[in-house]
């Protein structure tokens, strides 16, 4: 038996079309909305246990026992712990006005919003993370490895030519887009692992690979072949940026940076824009990876090349910084701030 073929009218997949993206459209505002009334109302509650404890002398205690009986009138709602009610008056201690500078925390997710007010203490810091998990879209986890790896310290501070070689608006990108150092330790090798061995480790570990470099980047290929005149020459890692619209050429250098490694890393960008490049791509970037690097020699080396490198260290080991180790407040630190804030306010 076989099935009748409906005839659809004329426009009806376009319409389709459209009515499923307002769908995911209002689902979308829906899930923003529900997040930004959940945030204003851990904030509220925040507020009140600061401004009761403070002009009544309220105890720790009192959380306990409100805890207890918001969860038995509300069963079925989550969040409504000792411990989360603690985190709530500590965000509205560190928030008041609900803001992380001029970003509003209502766009953020409750628990990225514990994991900015734990991790940090800078204002500065945070409104730059805020502004940063919003942009990039990352989850918690991502968020705190950032914070950990103290990304705003490092973002935009490889050593480049880009100013000379790119347009002013493509140097600025691209410029921001590059670190110094990045951190590989991720990938569990000692200082003595050589090129290739670094290579085959950042393959095998490619997400946190691809997440060390940042946004944009999309893999292309590894040793990736090059022919001029007859001669192989193969490129170690070889990208494409997609907000940059360029392929992006790394060499990894397991040793401290040279001046004739940026005359290699030049000849290398030089046939990818002549062979590879397509005709609206923007000019290809190259990065230079090396264990260490003196920044006077490479800007020396730099002022000289016709394309546009930038010069990084990374780390294969690397120790939690001492500012980060002593920066995260657990609830009893939380706690005892709090007291001392309202022993002083009596």
């Amino acid at each position: 038996m076989s099935k009748t073929t409906l005839s659809l009218p004329a426009g009806y997949v376009d319409w389709l079309a459209d009515i499923k993206q307002r769908i995911q459209g209002a689902r979308q505002r829906a899930v923003l909305a529900a997040n930004a009334e959940q945030i204003r109302l851990y904030h509220g509650i925040g507020l009140d246990i600061l401004d009761r404890q403070r002009r009544q002398g309220w105890g720790a205690k009192v959380i306990d026992r409100l805890s207890s009986d918001l969860r038995n009138a509300f069963p079925e709602m989550k969040g409504l712990s000792p411990a989360n009610l603690k985190y709530m008056r500590f965000f509205a201690q560190e928030c008041p006005e609900r803001l992380f500078g001029q970003q509003s925390a209502d766009q953020l997710p409750w628990f990225h919003i514990i994991t900015l007010i734990t991790k940090l203490r800078d204002s500065t810091a945070r409104e730059w993370y805020a502004r940063e998990a919003l942009q990039q879209s990352w989850g918690r986890e991502t968020l705190a490895l950032q914070i950990k790896a103290q990304l705003h310290l490092r973002r935009g501070a490889a050593v480049t030519n880009f100013e000379q070689r790119l347009a002013p608006a493509q140097a600025g990108l691209a410029a921001e887009i590059l670190k110094d150092p990045y951190h590989f330790d991720f990938l569990g090798l000692g200082d003595e692992a050589q090129e290739r061995d670094i290579e085959s480790a950042l393959m095998r570990h490619i997400t946190r690979f691809l997440l060390e470099l940042g946004a944009g980047f999309a893999f292309v290929g590894r040793q990736f072949r090059l022919e001029v005149a007859g001669d192989e020459f193969f490129i170690d890692l070889l990208f494409y940026h997609t907000r940059l619209k360029c392929h992006v050429v790394v060499e990894l250098k397991a040793s401290a940076f040279k001046p004739e490694h940026a005359g290699q890393l030049n000849f290398y960008l030089s046939a990818v824009d002549a062979q590879i490049k397509a005709p609206d791509d923007k000019p290809t970037i190259g990065l230079l990876l090396c264990r260490t690097q003196n920044r006077l020699v490479a800007e020396y080396a730099l002022s000289g090349m016709e394309k546009p490198i930038g010069v990084a260290e990374y780390q294969l080991v690397r120790a939690l910084p001492t500012p980060l180790d002593t920066s995260l407040p657990s609830i009893d630190e939380i706690e005892a701030e709090l007291a001392r804030d309202l022993s002083e306010s009596v």
